[in-house]
């Protein structure tokens, strides 16, 4: 199976299923000498480990993370740093029942087609548990980046947006009671991005970002700036204007979210992601199975209301991890 690399100068692949030993990514790229611990790592996995409310799946991970290699007294060697996350509380059992039935909405269908052959375990490599490697290597690009703040939050569960907060608690409750699950809005902004990262023709640093986004499981729609919102606009409104304040360029308005011609300008990159509902509910649904004869299926097991309630941790590390290669790539051409 092919594809599980990202990146060009800073580049990571990872590896493992949901109900598999463990899973763990290998980073490469990573410049040497900066200063990398379990426990800085850790910090960032903690924000997306699952069983933290009773609005996540209820499964127990730690997701202690350990470091194999690229590291030598506290320091980054420069080689390839490798990770590991041992999965800990793993229940194949629930999934037992359903191992010749595909889920709709999951990739159970189209992974056995291309593959002839799949982990019906919680998904195994489609799982979104593959996650957690990614945000174990956006800690690490966070460290090439120094200056650049990057936060993300939910913006918007279901129909209920951020101004209406004090409804998503009862809503998920709702959702949870129901069997079923809602979709999410997730805002992910880059502060003190230096100007001039991307290039302007086939690695255009809003290309890459948005290809980051959709990379991450149940990611629908990506949107920088004003986004779709840009289309209502007329050219004038939509035009981030240029004074001179303080002897220095200064924009006017960031509808662009931070990227002009592929290469940032120096304002916030701003970065909205759609997540769908989690498809695994247990609701009663029209499926077939593996030999193609129609059924219903019901998904048991330990499943979040609302997927994108920890898609923000992973999306401010795919968002770093495209900003931490371009930086070097900026740096590599441009000195």
């Amino acid at each position: 199976m092919s594809s599980n690399t990202f990146g060009t100068l800073f580049k990571y692949t990872t590896w493992g299923e949901s109900h598999g030993v463990a899973i763990g990514c290998v980073i490469d790229g990573v410049p040497p000498r900066l200063d990398l611990s379990e426990e800085y790592i850790q910090q960032f996995l903690d924000k997306r480990k699952p069983g933290q409310s009773r609005h996540t799946t209820a499964r127990q991970e730690k997701d202690q993370v350990k470091i194999l290699s690229g590291v030598f007294e506290g320091k980054t060697t420069g080689t390839p740093i490798s990770l590991m996350i041992e999965n800990t509380d793993a229940r194949s059992r629930d999934y037992g029942d359903i191992k010749d039935k595909y889920r709709p909405g999951h990739a159970d269908f189209t992974y056995d087609k291309k593959y002839g052959i799949r982990d019906y375990r919680g998904g195994g490599r489609a799982s979104a548990r593959e996650t957690a490697c990614r945000v174990a290597a956006g800690a690490v690009a966070r460290l090439i980046l120094k200056d650049v703040q990057i936060e993300g939050s939910v913006i918007q569960i279901g129909s209920h947006k951020a101004d209406e907060r004090h409804l998503w608690e009862n809503f998920l409750d709702q959702l949870r009671e129901q069997g079923t699950s809602a979709g999410a809005v997730v805002e992910v902004v880059a502060r003190s991005v230096p100007v001039g990262l991307g290039a302007p023709v086939a690695d255009k640093l809003d290309a890459d970002i948005a290809k980051a986004m959709m990379s991450i499981n149940a990611v629908k729609g990506v949107e920088i700036g004003d986004g779709f919102a840009a289309a209502e606009l007329t050219g004038e409104v939509n035009a981030d204007q240029i004074q001179i304040k303080e002897e220095k360029p200064h924009f006017l308005s960031n509808h662009s979210g931070g990227i002009l011609g592929g290469i940032s300008t120096g304002q916030n990159i701003i970065v909205r992601l759609a997540f769908k509902p989690t498809s695994s509910i247990l609701q009663s649904l029209q499926t077939i199975d593996t030999q193609d004869h129609e059924t219903e299926i019901v998904t048991k097991g330990r499943h979040d209301p609302c997927v994108g309630l920890r898609g923000a941790p992973v999306a401010e590390a795919m968002l770093a991890i495209v900003l931490a290669d371009h930086w070097l790539r900026h740096k590599a051409q441009c000195g």
